[in-house]
């Protein structure tokens, strides 16, 4: 998964949303040892002190936790993992909704649209 970093919002902002993804879809499994912030920062090209507000923010958040002589790790409850993997979605699943309106479509033929993507793909 590359980072993708933009100038219009704080970086560590930006960090710390692509580590949750990581985290909800797998990518770093519920136990698993995180990489170090210096492997993270030099793999997303920022400064580690930027990497570390990020986990920070995680840990915080209640994703990971820190073991002074092992590191960060991913928790292992996966139901507050499941609850913030469902919150993820509704956001996106809000931004096409209201995409869409703009456009000028309803919520129904928003919906019908997806379902007939996902039927020409199979």
């Amino acid at each position: 998964m590359q980072w993708k970093l933009t100038d219009d919002r704080p970086i560590w902002t930006q960090l710390t949303e692509q580590l949750t993804e990581r985290i909800v879809s797998g990518i770093y499994p519920l136990g698993s040892r995180m990489p170090s912030v210096r492997e993270l920062a030099a793999e997303a090209g920022v400064n580690p002190n930027t990497m570390q507000r990020a986990l920070a923010q995680l840990e915080a958040d209640g994703l990971v936790s820190t073991n002074r002589t092992a590191g960060r790790t991913v928790t292992e409850d996966s139901t507050s993992v499941e609850q913030v993997r469902q919150n993820l979605a509704e956001d996106k699943m809000e931004l096409y909704v209201t995409g869409m309106a703009t456009l000028g479509y309803t919520e129904t033929e928003a919906a019908n649209m997806l379902l007939n993507r996902r039927r020409g793909n199979e």
